[in-house]
């Protein structure tokens, strides 16, 4: 797992732009994330659509979740989001951004198979609750689990709660990404800023792997990119060394 530390949440997505930008020349397969920490990496992507041309028609997506009970059409469904914040603004065809069905869960598991079908998804874009879920898997997630219905920790409702007008609004379940589904894209490439993370990244960087801390099952991944701003990273015993090793990284290494 490669750990680097940016200055600011603008730089985390910027970085992460760069990334993300590489597999979409090749026309790769994204796994997308909503919420707050990759909007910067989507704004970036758009301008660099509309102003330089980089061209998504070769890509599909597939989200890593979605509310039960929230239809396509709902504000705050994550189908409406990413199209709001990303997809409705490049050339990718809308009918290759799939999302968990919300509103007939009892077919969760066929999303997997739909994956498996397009061939897995290339990189995977992750966010981290300041519980350590990644999608919704919460503390207690089996590190095998399929994607699958689940119910939010009342800490998940409360953060989610901004989103919507009250916290009685916020979905109590959802669909979401099991974590080996998560665990079998190529790449997986982790944000996170601000200080209500930190103790999140410490965990998933450097604890054990745990189902307490479901985003630590990135360690064991042959390719974990995880990308903080000083802030998230302020816990982290060896920040230094991350530093160290990303500035010493060869011209020729790719994150």
């Amino acid at each position: 797992m490669e750990i680097i530390i940016l200055d600011t949440p603008e730089e985390v997505g910027l970085l992460a732009a760069d990334v993300m930008a590489r597999y979409v020349e090749q026309g790769a397969t994204l796994g997308l994330a909503t919420g707050s920490t990759p909007v910067g990496a989507y704004r970036e992507l758009v301008r660099r659509h509309k102003e330089e041309g980089l061209s998504f028609a070769n890509c599909r997506a597939f989200l890593l979740d979605e509310y039960i009970g929230l239809g396509p059409d709902h504000p705050q469904s994550y189908h409406a989001t990413i199209r709001r914040e990303l997809t409705d603004h490049i050339d990718i065809e809308d009918a290759l951004v799939q999302s968990p069905n919300g509103l007939d869960p009892r077919h969760a598991h066929d999303y997997d198979r739909a994956i498996t079908a397009a061939g897995g998804i290339d990189v995977q874009l992750l966010g981290v609750g300041t519980d350590g879920h990644i999608g919704f898997n919460e503390p207690g997630s089996s590190l095998a689990s399929g994607t699958r219905v689940k119910t939010l920790h009342p800490r998940t409702i409360q953060d989610n709660a901004r989103f919507f007008d009250s916290i009685d609004d916020v979905p109590h379940h959802v669909v979401t990404q099991g974590l080996a589904t998560i665990g079998r894209a190529r790449h997986l490439l982790l944000l996170a800023t601000g200080i209500v993370k930190a103790e999140a990244v410490e965990a998933l960087c450097e604890g054990p792997v745990s189902a307490l801390c479901p985003a630590s099952v990135l360690q064991y991944h042959p390719h974990a990119t995880v990308i903080v701003d000083q802030q998230a990273a302020s816990q982290l015993e060896n920040a230094e060394y991350y530093r160290y090793a990303f500035q010493c990284k060869p011209e020729w290494q790719e994150i």
